[in-house]
């Protein structure tokens, strides 16, 4: 991926991490949280909730585990903030072109652990967006584990990573995070694998191959295979698939991201023909 191409985004912060790690090491890992994820879904809990509890937690049991800075190295944090920028030149021309004005998210780089405005979150719970302070977290040590473990190594697969959380942000300037909220306040059930989570994830999905159709026309960057990169990362991180790994079956009941077939299918749907229209997940009857 020729990434160096893309402008660089001026919207990319440093926040200091407290370096916790559940459990230790690396931390609970991908498999883990499906198993923290699962058991809090059948209980009714917040799993990013309980994620949080249990890191302070483990920052009370070591306190000397303390980090000033993000981990990445110097290029690590200049490809985020090329992957920022074009998502940000991408998504200006869609909103423009639509009559309205996109507003830029801000992407939080940290280590181990972050409070934001949706609460405190360990770095265990991966890549999120909260759109309470309509920022993007990000720990970089989350591409090693998506390389190392689950096998979806490469620039672009990290790119789609980064994409798919500005996906989030567009649902909440376009207004689809607010209904879905509004859903789950009223008591509705939103999880499970036809449920109103896993429909927003999944949209989060085809918008990220929305973005990456404009990139791609616009700064023609992509070499051989960079594709498979981000279709190899949907397939590594689907509910069935770590649901699998983790505990030795599958909970369709608990899903909140869709399957691996799925969060292939939603990207290549955005990628195909770069159009926001194709991504209503939540009028379908097939996800």
């Amino acid at each position: 991926m020729r990434w160096q191409r893309a402008r660089r985004s001026d919207n990319v912060e440093d926040a200091g991490g407290s370096g916790m790690r559940l459990g230790g090491g690396k931390g609970l890992g991908l498999g883990g949280i499906a198993i923290v994820v699962v058991v809090a879904l059948l209980m009714g809990e917040d799993p990013l909730q309980i994620l949080g509890q249990m890191a302070q937690q483990n920052a009370s049991v070591n306190p000397q585990q303390q980090s000033a800075m993000p981990s990445g190295a110097p290029e690590e944090r200049e490809f985020v903030r090329a992957i920022l920028g074009d998502t940000e030149d991408t998504w200006r021309a869609i909103f423009q072109a639509a009559g309205r004005q996109y507003q830029d998210p801000t992407l939080v780089l940290f280590n181990g652990g972050v409070q934001s405005a949706c609460g405190f979150a360990s770095s265990a719970v991966g890549p999120f967006y909260c759109p309470g302070d309509r920022k993007v977290y990000l720990d970089l040590d989350f591409f090693e584990e998506l390389a190392d473990r689950f096998e979806a190594a490469g620039d672009f697969a990290q790119a789609y990573v980064i994409a798919h959380e500005v996906g989030h942000h567009v649902q909440t300037l376009l207004g689809v995070s607010a209904k879905v909220n509004a859903a789950r306040q009223r008591g509705e059930q939103v999880e499970g694998d036809n449920g109103l989570l896993v429909r927003q994830e999944l949209q989060a999905d085809c918008l990220a191959g929305v973005w990456a159709y404009h990139a791609q026309k616009r700064l023609e960057w992509l070499e051989p295979g960079d594709l498979d990169e981000a279709l190899n990362a949907a397939n590594a991180i689907g509910d069935d698939r770590l649901q699998r790994q983790a505990r030795g079956q599958v909970v369709p009941d608990s899903f909140t991201h869709g399957t691996s077939a799925q969060r292939v299918r939603w990207f290549k749907m955005g990628y195909e023909r770069g159009e926001v229209g194709r991504c209503d997940t939540f009028a379908t009857a097939r996800l």
